[in-house]
C-alpha cells in the first residue's frame, strides 16, 4: 500500500479551504489531471462523487464516499474504481483568524500487481500535487 502525507500553512480560513476541497464539480477547472467530476449523491454530512483522472495515458474513473465534518474534516472512502483500496482525509485546522493548517493523508493500492507497477507513480504524482493545486486555487478565488 502507498501512503501520501502532505500539509501546509495557508493564509485562508479552514472554512475557505474546506469549501474549495468540497467543491468537487469545480475540480476540472484547476486540477490538470482531472477530466471530469460530478456529485452523484449529497446530504449534509456525506457526498458520493465520481472523479475522472486523465494523466500520462492513465484514464480512469473512481467513485468515493466523502464524509464531512463541517470546516474540519473530509474523509474519503473508495466505492468503485481501479483501486483495491483508496482512503484518506483532508484536515483543516484554524491558526488564528485568517490562517489554517491543511493536511492531506491518502492510502491506496491497485487491484493487481501489474496495475500497481504501471500506475502507482502516476497516481503518486497526482496525489503529491493536489495540496499545491488547492493552494493555488485559493489564491485565484480569495485574493
Amino acid at each position: 500500500m502507498h501512503h501520501i502525507s502532505k500539509s501546509a500553512i495557508v493564509p485562508y480560513s479552514p472554512q475557505q479551504m474546506f469549501a474549495l476541497v468540497n467543491a468537487i464539480n469545480d475540480y476540472p477547472q484547476f486540477l490538470n489531471w482531472c477530466s471530469g467530476a460530478s456529485i452523484l449523491n449529497q446530504s449534509e454530512r456525506q457526498i458520493t462523487a465520481s472523479v475522472e483522472i486523465n494523466k500520462g495515458g492513465f484514464k480512469q474513473k473512481f467513485i468515493t464516499k466523502n464524509t464531512l465534518r463541517a470546516f474540519d474534516l473530509i474523509e474519503m472512502e473508495l466505492l468503485d474504481g481501479p483501486f483495491k483500496t483508496l482512503s484518506g482525509q483532508w484536515r483543516f485546522e484554524a491558526l488564528g483568524d485568517n490562517a489554517a493548517k491543511v493536511a492531506l493523508e491518502l492510502q491506496f493500492s491497485f487491484k493487481s500487481r501489474l496495475m500497481d507497477i504501471a500506475l502507482s507513480s502516476i497516481f503518486t504524482q497526482i496525489a503529491n500535487s493536489q495540496l499545491d493545486a488547492f493552494i493555488m486555487r485559493a489564491k485565484q478565488v480569495y485574493d
